[in-house]
């Protein structure tokens, strides 16, 4: 009873969020379309893009919506977004920023390199569940709040951290630094969904996912520079101030210095409780920017309507976060499909991460600075992917005849969504299991240092690229719900990847890193499997999905209708 309450909920709740949308055509011409130039009042300098005019729209009623999806310009939105890309940053740069350093703390602690491992499996758990607290109580109570929550916590680990000295506590408190921060990827991209629609998300995916892409990529060199010039323990100034900083101070200090902006100047989005911006926000979700904006409009004669907020009031609510909404999404047949597989994937790429200090250092006597310096080329693939990807699925989206309306949503109840995303993504994934097999066979064998590096660049771009259209693909699915959606996301490919960092150095050493990489390939593949299924039967799924929870809903008034008043 309580997942039906919740779907019945969401299906009010979209309702409220904005513009009634209409019906995408089907790609094979199902409606007649005259793409038209239409540069939006908030468009960038130069930034014009092909899209479906709202003349063409209103001639031919059930493509888009009629009214603007948010009020935010363009650079606002990009602003908004990269602010919380950078707050996403700390979840995966606080997991990863000791890779290089492994083998160093576990000599230091004196423990095992598998016990240390331990640390780095705890994190990811716990970067999987926490999301999924955080998510639902973002849509109710608002993104501010639940940032609130999320640095709180993340601060408060730290500062315990660089108090410490000892493998418990270092356990422990990295699992409440990782509970504390992972909620900020959730909210990122509950942030994009806010702001962006299906049409525009393609252009938003590299602001929108560069903390998530650059946290695992570039963190770990900046621990290699952290441990080899300072210990893993302590970190000098680079303005030779002569203090001596732990790793976690510098995070500590980091994440204050994020957090202080963050809570002055960061915008409520939440579209439950503001709908398309244009609402003022509950005073728990109260900022300096929010009360700027609202007075200005205020002065200008702007007025809200008042029904509207009337309804939208009514859905904040602080309440004790749950994790039911999450769950739904991980129920649902086909999210799971995709979830498996972007899973795995990112289960691949802390495989090869975790694996590297070990790999490196053995193979070719690498120090923690040489072995950060391997990650380089994992994270030149991985920007360069971020920068690329979101064009390819935009051309891809437009080549099956997606209407690209700027600021308007569509309803993509019978638009192949799946076939549009996956038909990137599937490529994608493919060339980095192929890459990923030959590094393993390479680490093997010690031959030039250009193969492996070869093969991290293009694992990277691969990998990094699917990972993201599937990301897009999961929002389009739960355009009403996208911090839940990413949390469910987060759910299955951080518990993957912690059975993966957990079980790559004990493969590698019972089997060599050729065949334990080459296993985790094929594993990779056979989950391919999932998304070609929903690219040919989404449609069917989403449409079975919607009228199940247009029959609970009427269900529920007509019982509500019953009820003595």
């Amino acid at each position: 009873m309580a997942a039906e309450q919740s779907i019945a909920d969401h299906a009010k709740n979209v309702e409220l969020q904005g513009p009634q949308n209409v019906r995408a055509p089907r790609s094979d011409g199902g409606a007649r379309q005259t793409p038209i130039t239409d540069e939006s009042e908030d468009a960038a300098p130069g930034e014009k893009t092909k899209e479906l005019s709202v003349a063409t729209a209103d001639r031919e009623p059930g493509i888009v919506a009629t009214e603007d999806y948010s009020i935010f310009t363009t650079g606002q939105k990009r602003a908004i977004i990269v602010t919380a890309s950078f707050a996403a940053w700390f979840s995966p740069m606080s997991g990863s920023i000791y890779y290089p350093a492994l083998t160093v703390i576990a000599h230091d602690l004196h423990v095992t390199s598998a016990k240390v491992n331990i640390t780095v499996t705890t994190y990811l758990i716990l970067q999987g569940l926490a999301p999924m607290m955080i998510a639902g109580f973002s849509d109710k109570a608002g993104r501010r709040p639940a940032y609130m929550v999320c640095f709180t916590i993340y601060i408060i680990a730290n500062l315990a951290l660089a108090l410490q000295n000892s493998y418990i506590a270092l356990l422990l408190l990295r699992m409440l630094q990782s509970a504390g921060s992972s909620g900020t990827v959730a909210l990122a991209q509950g942030i994009v969904g806010d702001c962006v629609t299906s049409a525009e998300r393609g252009q938003y995916v590299a602001w929108a996912s560069a903390g998530t892409v650059l946290g695992p990529t570039l963190s770990p060199i900046l621990g290699g520079l952290l441990s080899q010039y300072c210990g893993w323990h302590w970190v000098r100034s680079c303005l030779a101030l002569r203090y001596l900083w732990e790793i976690f101070w510098f995070l500590f200090i980091l994440s204050i210095a994020c957090f202080i902006p963050i809570a002055l100047f960061l915008p409520e989005t939440c579209r439950n409780l503001v709908g398309d911006g244009s609402y003022p926000p509950p005073w728990t979700s109260a900022n300096i920017t929010d009360t700027i904006r609202h007075r200005n409009r205020a002065n200008k004669g702007i007025t809200t309507n008042e029904a509207k907020a009337a309804e939208l009031r009514k859905n904040h609510k602080m309440s004790i976060p749950n994790p039911l909404g999450t769950l739904i999404v991980l129920a649902d047949f086909e999210s799971a499909l995709i979830l498996l597989a972007t899973g795995l994937g990112i289960a691949c790429f802390y495989a090869i991460s975790a694996g590297a200090s070990n790999a490196f250092g053995k193979l070719y006597g690498f120090d923690e600075l040489y072995v950060s310096l391997m990650f380089l080329p994992l994270g030149a693939g991985s920007i360069i992917s971020m920068f690329t990807t979101g064009k390819l699925v935009d051309w891809h989206a437009k080549r099956l005849n997606f209407p690209m309306v700027k600021n308007r949503q569509t309803d993509l109840s019978d638009f192949p969504i799946e076939q549009a995303r996956i038909q990137i993504a599937l490529p994608l994934f493919v060339l980095a299991a192929v890459s990923q097999i030959g590094y393993g066979w390479m680490m093997d064998h010690k031959i030039s240092l250009a193969g492996p590096v070869i093969m991290l660049l293009l694992f990277g771009y691969c990998l990094i690229g699917a990972i993201q259209t599937l990301n897009i693909l999961i929002i389009d699915i739960y355009p009403g719900q996208p911090a839940t959606a990413t949390a469910a996301n987060n759910v299955t490919r951080c518990l993957i990847g912690a059975a993966a960092t957990a079980a790559i150095l004990p493969m590698s050493e019972a089997l060599g890193n050729g065949f334990a990489y080459t296993i985790l390939s094929l594993l990779f593949l056979v989950s391919c499997a999932g998304p070609i299924a929903s690219m040919k039967y989404g449609i069917q799924w989403r449409e079975a999905k919607k009228a199940k929870a247009e029959s609970k809903q009427k269900a529920k008034e007509a019982q509500k209708a019953k009820a003595p008043r």
